[in-house]
């Protein structure tokens, strides 16, 4: 599980939307970490990145992996730019995921 999720941030980064969704569940629950609240299924996480990507541009690198059974805490180090290049943040925070069948179901952001 830790090279899948080593994969999903490295094609997140590539902004490979198709990448991520394919270990995603179809009904999965996700943060709206930028704009607030949650999102849900495909089509929305697609619409909240694609949304976020003509915004700012974040890239998160995972530090440490924890797994416990169909859960992993992962620690990120996440640096948000303006699409300028300009530094906006540069934060540690932590992902929470829940897995069902391989799949991605739940998605948390605590920082």
């Amino acid at each position: 599980m830790e090279k899948l999720i080593r994969e999903l941030y490295a094609r997140f980064n590539a902004r490979d939307i198709d990448a991520v969704l394919e270990h995603l569940a179809p009904d999965v629950d996700w943060p709206n970490a930028w704009e607030g609240g949650r999102v849900r299924g495909h089509a929305e996480v697609r619409a909240y990145w694609t949304r976020q990507w003509q915004a700012i541009d974040g890239t998160v690198e995972p530090s440490a992996i924890e797994i416990d059974g169909d859960r992993a805490v992962v620690t990120v180090d996440q640096i948000v730019r303006d699409l300028d290049g300009n530094l906006l943040s540069e934060d540690v925070v932590t992902h929470v995921y829940e897995f069902r069948d391989g799949l991605v179901t739940r998605m948390d952001v605590e920082e």
